[in-house]
């Protein structure tokens, strides 16, 4: 296994510290409520990222849905702009509950899912793509289900639900 470079080290300890802050949720399912920063790394240590936002993928789009590690996709946006309210039918399972966002303009969007009570936000910027992903596992199955964007004009964006 090989050594890490400080500024290596460094940049993956400013990522997850990042994407650790900005979730909240409600007590409904604590204390087994788990969030989590990105799965797909960054092929770039040469730049930081931002210790005010989520981090830059290289390939990350808002022309397409993000990709879902695993789980089956039970919400999608691409390419939406200003608020937007999507129906998630059926409702959420028991289980790991996740939401992934890119954006890219200026301004920061916010996402709620109800009634979870999961709520972030994601501050995105002019001329490259901002990314999040977050996770939490629900104790029990909601009947219904919605997930709110909250975004200026300015911000495009793209996010799948999933369980």
């Amino acid at each position: 296994m090989g050594k890490l470079t400080p500024l290596a080290a460094a940049t993956a300890l400013a990522a997850v510290a990042v994407l650790a802050v900005g979730c909240s949720g409600d007590d409904s399912d604590a204390p087994d409520a788990s969030r989590k920063g990105p799965v797909r790394p960054s092929s770039s240590s040469a730049r930081t990222p931002a210790p005010d936002r989520a981090e830059n993928i290289p390939g990350e789009a808002v022309t397409k849905a993000p990709v879902l590690p695993d789980g089956e996709v039970v919400a999608q946006a691409v390419n939406a702009s200003g608020n937007r309210e999507l129906e998630v039918k059926g409702g959420f399972k028991s289980g790991p509950l996740a939401v992934l966002v890119n954006c890219k303009g200026q301004g920061e969007l916010t996402v709620e899912v109800k009634p979870v009570g999961l709520s972030f936000p994601l501050k995105c910027v002019a001329g490259e793509v901002s990314s999040t992903y977050n996770q939490m596992d629900l104790k029990k199955t909601r009947e219904q289900g919605t997930v709110s964007v909250t975004a200026p004009s300015t911000v495009r964006w793209a996010i799948t639900v999933g369980h």
